[in-house]
C-alpha cells in the first residue's frame, strides 16, 4: 500500500497562514493536507478494520458511530452525539470559515452480509478527509462539518437528517463509495419502498370456502397486474419485491398476506408516477377478491443523485493527481440517500475501484474486498481527494 506522500514535511498551519490563500499557498496547502492524512493513516486503517469486524445494521450502528466520533473528538472536533434526532447519528465540526463543507460518513452494514457495500471505507475516508483539513480549516476559509449518517442501506438516514436540519448552511457536501470500477459522475436511480398488507376473512377451504376472502389470492392478482404493467413501463423503470406472508396452512383460507416492494425510476418526478401505477395494481387485488389493502411507505423516498459540475471538475483533477484510474461513464445502477442531499446542496459521490471488477457491492466477496490492500489505498486516496476538493472549493470562494 502506498501512503500518500508528503513533499513538504515541514509544512505547518502557520506556514499556510503566512503565505495566504491565493498567494501561492495552494500547493503548500495540498502538501500539508496530504501529509496530515498520511500521518493519520494508521488510525484510519484501524478504524476501517474495526468497523468491518463488527458490522451493525440500520439504526443500530452505536459502536460504529462512536468509533468515528471519538477519533474526531480526539483531534479537536466539536462533537455532538447523538445528533438531529437519530440515536446513531453524530455531528463533528472544526473551523470557522465562511464556506461550510459537509463530509458524509456512512457506517451501516447489510443484514447477513456485513460490510459487503464497503461502508467501513466510506466512514474512514470521511474521517480522514476531515482530519486532513483540521489544522488548516480557518486558513482556507472553511468550516468542516462531518455528519455521521446511519441507515443508508435501509431507512434513508440522510433524508431524515436533511429534514432535521443537519445540512442547513452547507455550501458543498461529499462522500466517496467503493465499487468495482472508478467513476466521478455517479448517477443513481430514485427509489421508493412500499409495504403491502391484505386483510381478508378466514374460512375452511372445503367446508365453507364461499365465506372466505382470500388475502393470498389478492396478492396473486396484484402480482399478475404488476407483471402485465412491466410491458408498458419505460426501460429504466424497475418494480421488484417479495412476499413476506401468505397464510400458515394449506387447509385454511388466508385472512392476511403481506409483501415488500421497491420501485425505481431515473428521476424523482418519474418515481411519483410509477408509485401511483404500482399502488393501483395492489388496489386491483383487493377489489377483485373483496379484501382490504393497506399501503405504507416504510421510509422516505431515495431521490436520484445529481452531481454538481464544479465539484465534479475539482474532484476529477484531484483524482488524476493521486494516480487513480480514469473514470468510466455508466448509466444509473444503484440508489443512495445522498441523492436527497444533492437536490438541496451541491454534492459529489465519486466511486473508487477496490475489486477490479471481480465482484460488486452486496456480494459476500465484496465484504472481503473491503479490507483488501486496494480498498485501503482507495480509503487514503479518497480522504486526500475529498480534502483537496474541499480546499479548492473554498479557495474559489474566498
Amino acid at each position: 500500500m502506498t501512503v500518500p506522500a508528503a513533499p513538504h514535511p515541514e509544512t505547518r498551519a502557520d506556514d499556510v497562514a503566512d503565505k495566504g490563500v491565493g498567494e501561492g499557498a495552494d500547493e503548500w496547502v495540498r502538501a500539508a493536507v496530504r501529509e496530515a492524512v498520511a500521518g493519520h493513516a494508521p488510525a484510519l486503517l484501524d478504524l476501517s478494520r474495526r468497523l468491518h469486524a463488527e458490522p451493525e445494521t440500520a439504526f443500530e450502528e452505536h459502536k460504529s458511530a462512536a468509533l468515528c466520533a471519538e477519533l474526531l473528538a480526539a483531534h479537536g472536533f466539536e462533537v455532538t452525539a447523538p445528533a438531529h434526532g437519530l440515536d446513531t447519528a453524530f455531528r463533528a465540526t472544526i473551523g470557522s470559515g465562511p464556506v461550510t463543507v459537509a463530509i458524509a460518513c456512512e457506517y451501516d452494514a447489510l443484514p447477513g452480509l456485513g460490510h459487503a457495500c464497503g461502508h467501513n471505507l466510506i466512514a474512514a475516508a470521511g474521517v480522514g478527509a476531515a482530519l486532513g483539513l483540521a489544522s488548516y480549516a480557518d486558513e482556507l476559509g472553511l468550516t468542516v462539518r462531518v455528519i455521521g449518517t446511519p441507515a443508508e442501506e435501509r431507512g434513508a438516514g440522510k433524508a431524515l437528517l436533511l429534514d432535521a436540519g443537519a445540512f442547513d448552511g452547507v455550501d458543498a457536501a461529499m462522500m466517496v463509495h467503493p465499487c468495482p470500477f472508478e467513476m466521478a459522475d455517479f448517477r443513481s436511480f430514485a427509489l421508493g419502498t412500499l409495504d403491502v398488507t391484505y386483510t381478508g376473512r378466514a374460512a375452511h377451504p372445503s367446508l365453507n370456502p364461499h365465506e372466505g376472502r382470500n388475502a393470498a389470492d389478492a396478492l396473486t392478482v396484484a402480482q399478475v397486474a404488476l407483471g402485465l404493467l412491466r410491458q408498458q413501463l419505460p426501460p429504466q423503470w424497475r418494480v421488484h419485491g417479495i412476499t413476506t406472508a401468505a397464510g400458515t396452512s394449506p387447509n385454511a383460507i388466508p385472512d392476511r398476506a403481506t409483501a415488500s416492494y421497491e420501485i425505481r425510476a431515473l428521476a424523482a418526478e418519474d418515481l411519483r408516477e410509477l408509485r401511483q401505477r404500482v399502488e393501483d395494481c395492489f388496489r386491483a387485488g383487493a377489489l377483485a377478491t373483496g379484501c382490504e389493502v393497506t399501503l405504507e411507505r416504510p421510509e422516505p423516498d431515495y431521490l436520484d443523485f445529481r452531481g454538481d459540475p464544479e465539484l465534479l471538475r475539482l474532484w476529477t483533477a484531484n483524482a488524476r493527481e493521486l494516480g487513480r484510474a480514469e473514470p468510466v461513464e455508466r448509466p444509473p445502477f444503484a440508489c443512495t440517500d445522498m441523492g436527497n442531499v444533492s437536490h438541496v446542496v451541491p454534492s459529489i459521490h465519486p466511486v473508487l475501484d477496490i475489486s477490479g471488477g471481480a465482484c460488486g457491492p452486496h456480494e459476500a466477496a465484496f465484504a472481503e474486498a473491503a479490507i483488501s490492500p486496494a480498498a485501503e489505498q482507495a480509503l487514503l486516496d479518497g480522504a486526500v481527494g475529498m480534502a483537496w476538493t474541499a480546499a479548492d472549493f473554498a479557495a474559489a470562494r474566498t
